[in-house]
């Protein structure tokens, strides 16, 4: 299943354009919340990776929207490919489901 993740840093700032993009990406379900980057604590993401299953593919529309650091987003990755499931940023053109993002 394509689930996607999409995260603004304000209450002022608008979720819709993301929201449009992963819909348009093929995401069957999205996470949304409204909570600055510097919080590594943020619910939606803990319930998205606590529902996780083998073959899910987590799709962002920028890395920066899942991780505030590379070192942050390494350790998510790690976390999304423990459980069997791949991870997709689509302005990157990361995918760690295809040979070359493995």
């Amino acid at each position: 299943m394509i689930i996607g993740y999409a995260r603004v840093s304000t209450d002022d700032q608008n979720l819709d354009g993301q929201l449009d993009v992963l819909k348009a990406a093929g995401a069957e379900r999205i996470f949304a919340e409204k909570i600055t980057g510097t919080v590594r604590s943020r619910p939606e993401l803990d319930r998205l990776l606590d529902q996780l299953r083998q073959g899910d593919v987590i799709t962002v529309t920028k890395y920066d929207r899942l991780a505030r650091s590379l070192r942050d987003l390494l350790d998510i990755v790690d976390t999304i490919q423990a459980q069997g499931a791949g991870f997709r940023s689509l302005a990157e053109d990361i995918d760690t489901t295809t040979p070359a993002g493995r």
